[in-house]
């Protein structure tokens, strides 16, 4: 009983940070339509940034909303410079472009700041809560539950949150109130690559910080994403957490699993959700007149 729930919680810490980015990737699907590949890519930037900032003497918490604040600035100005011009290519376009994204993050990442493994440092203090689950893991949930209800009340209390809504739901209608689609496109990019900023300094005090750190936990999050629901941020992190716990049991209490198989769990709850309910355990069903 004492492993089992050992396993459940270390499977919630783990989930923290797939729901952390889970997120991020919900954000950016409401706004385009279609998964950004290079969400990781974009987060470990974000996170050298923060690094650089630490490494140079600012403290942590400034350097922590200094890199938000960068992240969404420098998500607004790739959906305006490269994704504007591409709005109405076909997806094939946008993946390719993804995919030089990830190239370009990832190598510029490590010619400026080297392929080294690094440390991150953690704001939350060292130990763990009764001997079973650290405390910055414990802390991360918290940050993840802190977003969540940013997110909810962005768009559920503020003009721009909802008229966000309108433009991923009916560009044509949304455009025609006055809303301007093309600007609200952008934000969602900004949110998406501040909320990835966030998960990503979350997330390298525990993988720690290099290059090549977010491709795993890319795919972990758009399981999460997508077994929570992708049209919904509150099922994209309940869909973490049973990521999470469901990869650490099968791979404490399935032989053939182990601790080296663990991601293949992640590929069947993807193909099993999107064979028996495409839309997510807790997304919605959209309806669209053709």
């Amino acid at each position: 009983m004492d492993l089992f729930l050992q396993q459940i919680l270390t499977g919630i810490a783990n989930g923290a940070i797939y729901a952390c980015l889970a997120l991020a990737v919900v954000m950016i699907y409401q706004a385009i339509d279609h998964f950004n590949f290079a969400q990781g890519e974009m987060a470990m930037f974000s996170t050298y940034i923060c690094w650089a900032l630490i490494a140079g003497g600012v403290p942590y918490w400034l350097a922590f909303f200094a890199t938000i604040i960068i992240s969404f600035l420098g998500g607004l100005a790739i959906e305006r410079i490269i994704f504007k011009p591409l709005h109405s290519a076909p997806v094939l376009s946008h993946i390719v472009v993804f995919i030089g994204l990830v190239a370009i993050f990832n190598s510029t990442a490590g010619a400026i700041w080297d392929h080294n493994i690094k440390t991150f440092p953690s704001p939350f203090p060292e130990g763990s809560f009764g001997g079973l689950i650290g405390l910055h893991e414990v802390g991360m949930f918290f940050v993840t539950l802190l977003l969540l209800l940013a997110i909810f009340c962005f768009f559920r209390f503020t003009r721009v949150g909802m008229a966000m809504q309108a433009a991923a739901a009916n560009p044509d209608s949304a455009g025609l109130v006055g809303i301007r689609v093309g600007w609200m496109l952008a934000l969602g990019w900004g949110l998406a690559a501040a909320i990835g900023a966030v998960a990503g300094m979350m997330i390298a005090p525990i993988v720690f910080l290099e290059p090549n750190m977010m491709l795993g936990i890319l795919l972990y999050g758009f399981a999460a994403a997508i077994v929570g629901g992708i049209s919904s941020p509150g099922g994209a992190v309940a869909g973490g957490f049973l990521v999470g716990i469901i990869e650490n049991l099968a791979g404490t209490y399935i032989p053939a699993i182990g601790s080296e198989l663990k991601l293949t769990v992640a590929l069947i709850l993807i193909v099993t959700v999107l064979l028996f309910k495409p839309n997510g355990l807790f997304g919605k069903t959209i309806v669209t007149r053709v």
